[in-house]
């Protein structure tokens, strides 16, 4: 049967499942050896391939979810973007990239590239044509990651696709914040999407991984870096992604229904001066959302009113948990300027629109009266 044909919550529940043909077990049993037999076998399994029983099978569940070909996981959303990148870029190519991009990312591109003599170019917008203004001779890659970290910018997905297509170029994107349940990159044109599995493929704040999805001829150019690199995910963290990927639909739908309400009521309250979410109509990218989301996603941004400190707010909430990463299926809320951008210069953050006081809003599973509760009352403390 055909991933397309199946739904999505069928998918995660049994698409990828490793069979206990031993003891018939509804579960996948873990295959933790780190060797393998070689001789007579038509696969010669081992770790650092990418190739053992759980991570071959986990792997054909998230393709099947972003209606790939193949995909691959890592030990982390950083592995799976320094390897991809580096797979494809040599000394002397360009790479165009979105402006506005994870932390890491562009930490990464600042800080590494020029030993590499690999060029890279920032847009200065998230237009398309601002992405072709920036194409050279040399280039060999468009990187976009829609929505954006923090600020849920938007670019149109398929105009991309089709500028890197037009000009030869390979296009790829951090589709983390969306997930393949909200969109599905492949089905605009997009070569290669890239996730942090850390986030919502974990989903309990108790995974770190990657995983990117593309066609099985990028992956083998992927995987002959990566058995050098060794990025690779234990199979018991495998296993435990699997596990947690089964309720990746349901979680998805769930939170992000809690976060359009939290939006819209934060929207309304004056001791917040902007809230940044593509399901508010005041958005100014809702209508392309409409077009290329399935829903708007469980992640938000707002900044408090002025006079209002951010770290004090921070400190005074009860429910919602000031923590590093997002996803979880508790809210957590963090200051991008102290944590997941905290490495760019105080410029590159102000370029961004990134504000020190900017804080962005993992919503959870609680119940949505419970935090905006939880709001209120740390808004009300500190403004005592």
């Amino acid at each position: 049967m055909k991933p397309k044909n199946i739904g999505e919550n069928t998918i995660c529940t049994h698409t990828g499942e490793v069979k206990d043909i031993t003891f018939k077990g509804s579960v996948s049993p873990i295959y933790m050896s780190s060797s393998y037999e070689f001789m007579d076998v038509d696969i010669k399994r081992y770790p650092r391939y990418f190739n053992t029983p759980n991570q071959e099978y986990l792997a054909k569940k998230i393709a099947s979810l972003e209606h790939a070909e193949a995909a691959m996981i890592f030990s982390s959303g950083m592995a799976v973007i320094s390897t991809t990148l580096l797979a494809f870029l040599s000394s002397g190519d360009h790479i165009v990239l979105q402006n506005d991009i994870y932390g890491g990312t562009r930490n990464l591109i600042e800080e590494q590239f020029d030993r590499f003599n690999i060029e890279y170019s920032f847009t200065e917008g998230l237009h398309v044509d601002d992405f072709e203004s920036c194409i050279q001779p040399n280039t060999k890659m468009i990187y976009i990651e829609t929505p954006s970290n923090p600020l849920l910018k938007l670019v149109d997905i398929e105009a991309v696709a089709k500028l890197a297509k037009s000009k030869g170029v390979l296009s790829v994107i951090d589709n983390t914040f969306a997930t393949p349940i909200i969109q599905k990159p492949i089905d605009f044109g997009i070569d290669i999407v890239l996730h942090s599995a850390t986030k919502y493929f974990g989903g309990h704040s108790d995974i770190s991984a990657g995983a990117l999805v593309t066609s099985q001829e990028h992956i083998d150019t992927i995987w002959n870096l990566a058995k050098n690199l060794g990025g690779n995910l234990s199979d018991f963290m495998v296993w435990m992604l699997e596990r947690s990927l089964k309720t990746l639909s349901v979680r998805v739908k769930a939170q992000q229904k809690n976060a359009k309400r939290v939006a819209k009521i934060l929207n309304k309250n004056k001791a917040i001066s902007q809230v940044y979410y593509p399901g508010l109509k005041t958005h100014p990218d809702y209508k392309l959302a409409k077009k290329q989301m399935k829903g708007f996603g469980a992640m938000l941004s707002f900044d408090l009113a002025e006079g209002l400190d951010a770290e004090a707010f921070l400190k005074s909430l009860k429910l919602i948990k000031p923590s590093m990463s997002l996803a979880g299926v508790e809210s957590t809320m963090i200051l991008p300027a102290l944590t997941s951008h905290a490495l760019l210069t105080q410029e590159d953050r102000e370029a961004q629109g990134i504000k020190d006081g900017l804080i962005r809003f993992s919503v959870g599973l609680e119940e949505t009266e419970d935090i905006i509760d939880d709001i209120e009352r740390a808004i009300n403390e500190i403004k005592n």
